[in-house]
This record gives structure tokens, C-alpha cells and sequence, in this order.
């Protein structure tokens, strides 16, 4: 990977006896529009949560119409503008808005200055470790730490001339867009697979049962400081992914935490339809969103399986309570009906074909952004 990256970098002959050291500031204007959402045309907001880790592009968001938002969502962006989370600002959430919407104050809503830097490349410097520790570093606050304007931009970076941050924008978006075609073969790859284990539920025998028989939870809990050095946050959880190979440092998790063993079954009870469950590669400890189980009567693979399926996920959806941050209990997730098959191995062994494609393409996404962070990182 580091040769690849040499010859890509190599390839580009940049010239960095030209380059000046500018600030953020300098070259990203902050918004601060604000909204009547009583009297607006705009429909749709973004929430912190809907931005992903190290994630571009913005694949989830709300409508105005569905819920309510307190007072702090009053914050206009436009297309193309950059979102930046503000606080807890390690999980590193760059989004770029496909659209025009509402946020809260706590999200930086930036433009770039298109007289200084190619607005294509500005996302990327975000990216970079540089900024990133930059902004950690400032970061105020312990529980819910925040970083201000005034400290985010005075960080300090060597800006290329325009005709060079061209060339550095085409790469990486590239780059990106290998990314991209990945990831929706991966997303189509996993549809597929489910769909033949739906169907191959239905034609063989078994025995029903209610999931509370089936799943047994496991509530181990870790107080701060961490003894595991890996932390499972919601946003490392790929929606419709039977694993989860992301993750954060423990010891940025202040608050107690569940305890997550290597092969322990795991499912998120906040926003349900957002279909986040996936059997643990590594010891870790985890958001509390998360519940833990073993399982008696099937396989935890065989129960997650079941857990992906459109069916439950809109039996848990429809169950759900709370209208802010719908959620679910281990009591509703209990009441689902599932069959137990006489032969749950003979199934389990005809997936796996559709389980190493969708593996290849996980690795695909895993190397390439491996790709993309080490060129921006040795870019700026």
C-alpha cells in the first residue's frame, strides 16, 4: 500500500517549494444563516447522528414534518455546503450537504473561499490528521467536549497553488468514487443475501418460537477508565452488516459502557430502522445503545440473519417508542416470532457463497479508504 501510494504520489510531480502556509480561516467561511422554521420552504434537517465517521457523503437525514426539533436546530446550509460536527469532534464528521436544509448551532456550516482553495478539495483538507488532532486539541469541555470557530480556524496548513489543488481534488474524488461504486455493490450484495435466506427459511421445516426464548442477554458493564482499548459507538455499525470492523478509542468513552466479548451477538435498540446488528470480531466495550446477547435453540449467526430481515425490522420499527429518538426494548425485540429449522446448518452452509462476495467487497471498502486517508495524509 505505502509503494502504491509513493507512485500515485510520485505521479503527480508536485512542486511544493510554492505552496504557502495559510490558515483555515483563511480559506473557509463559517454560515451563520438562520431559519424560521415556521415560516421556511426548507423540509428536511440533519442531525449530528446522521453524520457518519470519516464519511463524506450524507446518507441519512430527517424531515421537518415528522418531528419536533428544539430551538437550536436554526441553522441554514445550502448544496454543496460543508458540514462539520463541533462537538466530540474525534469522530471526525465531514459531511457535504446534497442539499438545501436545516441543522443545529452546534454544526459548523462552512463555504469554501473559492478565491484561495478549489471548494472540491477543502473537504479533504478537513480529513486530514492534521486538522483533525487540531481540532481535538482545542476541543473544550470533558463529558461533551466542543471545539469553537475561533480555535478551528486558526489551524495551520500548506495550501498548493490553484492549478495543483485541481489536480489533488481530481484524485481524491477519484479515489472517492471507487469508494462509492464499492460500497453500493457491498449494500446490494447483502440484499441479495437476504433474500435467499428468507427464502430458504420458508421452504424448510421447523418450530416457531418468540425471540425471548431464544436470545439470552448478556449485561456486563465497564466503567471509565476502560480496561478494552476499543470502543463500539453507533456510528461505526454499517446498516445491514453482519459485522462490524470499525471502531474508536476507549478512552475517549467517559461514561459506562457494556462489555462486548469476540462472538457476542449485537444489536442496536435506537432507531431500529436503521437495521444495526452484527456478531463481534473483537473485545471491546460499547455505547449502552447496543445489546449484548448469546443465544439457546440457534446459532447467533442463524438469529442475525433474522435480525436483518425486512420483516422484523419493521415489526421493531412499528413498536418502537419515542418520537425524538425512537428506540427499542429487550421486551419488544422478545415478542418476534422466528422459526427454528430442523436444519439451520444446511441453510447457513448454502449462504456462504453470498457471504464471501459481500466479504470481498468489505475488504474492497476497508483498503480504499486506507488509500484515501494516506494520500490526504500525505498530501497535507
Amino acid at each position: 500500500m505505502n509503494a502504491l501510494i509513493e507512485k500515485i504520489i510520485d505521479g503527480l510531480k508536485l512542486d511544493r517549494s510554492e505552496w504557502k502556509l495559510v490558515k483555515f480561516g483563511d480559506v473557509a467561511i463559517q454560515q451563520k444563516d438562520s431559519v424560521d422554521r415556521e415560516n421556511s420552504e426548507l423540509t428536511r434537517y440533519v442531525k449530528g447522528e446522521h453524520m457518519y465517521s470519516e464519511d463524506l457523503h450524507l446518507r441519512e437525514w430527517g424531515e421537518l414534518a415528522d418531528e419536533y426539533l428544539g430551538p437550536a436546530f436554526i441553522r441554514k446550509f445550502e448544496e454543496d455546503d460543508i458540514l462539520y460536527g463541533s462537538r466530540r469532534t474525534y469522530l471526525r464528521k465531514v459531511v457535504i450537504a446534497p442539499f438545501d436544509g436545516i441543522t443545529s448551532n452546534t454544526t459548523f456550516v462552512i463555504k469554501a473561499n473559492e478565491k484561495k482553495i478549489d471548494k472540491r478539495l477543502l473537504p479533504f483538507v478537513m480529513m486530514s490528521e492534521g486538522f483533525a488532532q487540531h481540532s481535538i486539541r482545542n476541543s473544550k469541555g470533558s463529558v461533551n467536549p466542543y471545539v469553537n470557530w475561533k480555535d478551528l480556524s486558526g489551524y495551520e496548513f500548506l495550501l498548493p497553488p490553484k492549478d495543483q489543488q485541481a489536480q489533488l481534488a481530481k484524485l481524491f474524488w477519484s479515489v472517492d468514487n471507487v469508494l462509492q461504486k464499492n460500497i453500493n455493490a457491498f449494500r446490494k450484495a447483502i440484499i441479495t443475501k437476504q433474500v435467499c435466506f428468507d427464502s430458504g427459511v420458508a421452504s424448510s421445516s421447523g418450530k416457531e418460537y418468540v425471540l425471548s426464548k431464544i436470545l439470552m442477554p448478556k449485561k456486563s458493564k465497564s466503567l471509565a477508565p476502560h480496561s478494552r482499548s476499543k470502543y463500539i459507538g453507533l456510528e461505526h455499525i454499517e446498516s445491514g452488516s453482519f459485522s462490524c470492523t470499525e471502531y474508536g478509542e476507549s478512552k475517549d468513552a467517559l461514561a459506562q459502557c457494556n462489555l462486548v466479548d469476540s462472538g457476542d451477538l449485537c444489536y442496536s435498540k435506537l432507531r431500529p430502522y436503521l437495521d444495526k446488528a452484527f456478531i463481534a470480531d473483537f473485545d471491546a466495550v460499547s455505547t449502552t445503545e447496543l445489546l449484548v446477547y448469546g443465544t439457546t435453540l440457534a446459532s447467533k449467526k442463524y438469529i442475525l440473519y433474522h435480525l436483518h430481515s425486512k420483516p422484523f425490522i419493521n415489526f421493531v420499527t412499528g413498536q418502537g417508542f419515542g418520537t425524538k429518538m425512537p428506540r427499542v426494548s429487550h421486551k419488544i425485540i422478545g415478542e418476534y416470532v422466528v422459526k427454528v429449522l430442523d436444519d439451520e446448518k444446511s441453510l447457513l452452509d448454502e449462504m456462504t457463497e453470498y457471504e464471501n462476495i459481500e466479504k470481498a467487497f468489505s475488504e474492497k471498502i476497508k483498503s480504499t479508504k486506507i488509500l484515501i486517508t494516506s494520500l490526504i495524509n500525505q498530501v497535507f
